[in-house]
Order: C-alpha cells, then sequence, then structure tokens
C-alpha cells in the first residue's frame, strides 16, 4: 500500500515519527516485527516543513571524517537550504531500530521536494 504525506506546515520530527511507524509496517493487519513490511511512502513538499523555536540557528549535525580533530558541524538552517531530503532521512534513520531491516524499509521512502 503507498501512503502519500504532505509535509507542508507538519514539525519535522512528528513527520519522521508517523513516516517511521508506517515504514515499519505497525499499520498493516499482518504486522510482524521480523518481516520489513509493504507499505511506500511518499513525501511531498519537504521544502515548507515547520521549524519551531529556535532550531533553525541553535540545532546543529556533526558527522565525523575519520580523522582527529576532524569533526564537522553544519547548523540547520544551512543544512536545510542545501539538502532538506537528508534532514528528513536522517530523522527517520534514526526513529527505525538498528538492525538488518532498517535500510530495507528505507528503500521504501521516496522524497520529492
Amino acid at each position: 500500500m503507498e501512503h502519500t504525506i504532505d509535509a507542508t506546515g507538519q514539525k519535522l520530527g512528528r513527520l519522521a515519527s508517523q513516516i517511521a511507524h508506517i515504514l515499519q509496517g505497525k499499520l498493516s493487519p499482518s504486522y510482524n516485527p521480523r518481516l520489513s513490511g509493504n507499505d511506500k511512502v511518499v513525501v511531498t513538499n519537504l521544502s515548507k516543513v515547520a521549524i519551531t523555536g529556535r532550531k533553525a540557528t541553535q540545532k546543529v549535525y556533526y558527522r565525523h571524517t575519520g580523522y582527529m580533530g576532524h569533526l564537522k558541524e553544519r547548523i540547520y538552517k544551512e543544512f536545510f537550504e542545501k539538502s532538506p531530503e537528508k534532514i528528513l532521512l536522517l530523522a527517520i534513520k534514526r526513529m527505525l531500530p538498528q538492525n538488518s531491516l532498517r535500510d530495507k524499509r528505507l528503500r521504501r521512502l521516496e522524497i520529492q521536494k
């Protein structure tokens, strides 16, 4: 089954939580935690996601290159302007359980700007 979600005006965390719930297959009557599920999710209008509070200037995303002292930082506002789909993907990925099914579930996610 395919779910289409319009991201206009929705908060990022609540949107990611809703998508993670669908990708795990918990809306399906035949839910089984050891199976990936069949539900696809299509997200539209991602550039119109609501930002609450001071997250635009204070929330920081970190990544490490693997070299000593090379911890890279990105502020939410800059990261969102460059690639909003990566922010949503990171949020959903961190809400799914860390197991072998996570990549299979994320493949059923389609993000449209």
